[in-house]
């Protein structure tokens, strides 16, 4: 038995924070930030009594309607985040509070940006194990949580946003075939946030606010995120025997557009092929997979092969293949 994809969904929230307002927030401009990241503009969530939760909320709630799903029906909700409302307890509990989810359990995984395709690998798992018929799968961050908007750095590349997939059963040819995961700890040093943790937690003196903020090395973080995505995408094609003919899209982690068109370049794929979003999202961490089948979603038909990759902070890294099972 495979899982399969049966509805996708996503959702950013209404403010856009476009690259004219950073312009008057820290020494940058449009062409700058477009021309080394992609990104024109990112959906920031300002409502100071929402969380990451609400934009999940939204994101399943959609899906559950095109899906045709009662809340009661599903079993299993795994919630990929960096950014939870709480420390506990976990965020897919309060999406399956929030949405009606009586019947389900749900936990969350923390990958970073690799988080969605952390979690579509685990709930698969539950989904072939033959005891979980309806199990949804979310990657969701509200970035700005955790953004210092006086660093160039990072301010310019992050948004939030949400998005989700439903997996059901399938003994057909369609569903979801292969996958690649790989992490490697040592990364911690180059992409992290230091306070909030066990090692500094949020209540000493020395948990300053920049403490709090993500850190990134950006020169190191390109390199390793384009060797291993690729690194993925080629060991899945060339164990399932595949040429970048038979596949139809790539979806990579829309983190940077440079990294992208590498990932493509070192894979052999054509720009056509591969899935861009990132122009109006930035990169929405654990959304950034989900918000692209999302908008391509009109253009995937049944039976399309697709393979799926990501990396992310800790380091955390993969690629998962799959059939599309529906037009």
């Amino acid at each position: 038995m495979k899982a399969k994809i049966t509805g996708v969904s996503g959702y950013v929230p209404p403010d856009v924070l476009t690259n004219l307002d950073l312009e008057k927030m820290v020494e940058t401009n449009d062409e700058w930030i477009l021309s080394r990241t992609g990104i024109k503009q990112r959906h920031i969530l300002k409502d100071p009594t929402k969380a990451t939760s609400d934009l999940a909320v939204e994101a399943v709630n959609e899906l559950l309607v095109k899906t045709n799903t009662d809340p009661s029906e599903i079993d299993f909700i795994v919630c990929g985040t960096v950014t939870p409302d709480m420390t506990f307890p976990d965020t897919a509990n309060t999406i399956a509070d929030k949405i009606g989810a009586v019947n389900s359990f749900g936990f969350d995984i923390n990958a970073a940006c690799s988080g969605f395709l952390y979690a579509l690998s685990t709930g698969a798992k539950f989904v072939e194990s033959g005891k979980y018929k309806k199990v949804i799968v979310i990657g969701a961050d509200q970035m700005s949580s955790i953004i210092d908007y006086t660093d160039r750095a990072t301010c310019i590349i992050f948004g939030d946003g949400a998005g989700a997939v439903l997996l059901e059963p399938s003994d057909s040819e369609y569903g979801i075939i292969d996958e690649v995961l790989g992490s490697d700890g040592s990364g911690r040093e180059y992409l992290h946030k230091k306070a909030g943790g066990s090692l500094l937690p949020s209540f000493l003196p020395e948990a300053t606010m920049d403490k709090h903020y993500v850190y990134q090395e950006g020169r190191t973080v390109f390199k390793f995120a384009v060797k291993r995505m690729s690194e993925c995408v080629l060991e899945l094609m060339k164990r399932n025997n595949l040429t970048k003919d038979d596949v139809k899209w790539l979806v990579p982690h829309q983190a940077n557009i440079r990294i992208i068109n590498a990932v493509a370049d070192h894979a052999g794929f054509p720009l056509e092929k591969v899935m861009v979003t990132i122009e109006n999202y930035g990169n929405t961490t654990a959304a950034t997979l989900p918000l692209c089948l999302n908008d391509y979603e009109g253009r995937l038909k049944k039976g399309d092969k697709v393979i799926l990759t990501s990396f992310g902070g800790g380091f955390t890294w993969g690629a998962t293949y799959l059939k599309w099972a529906y037009d």
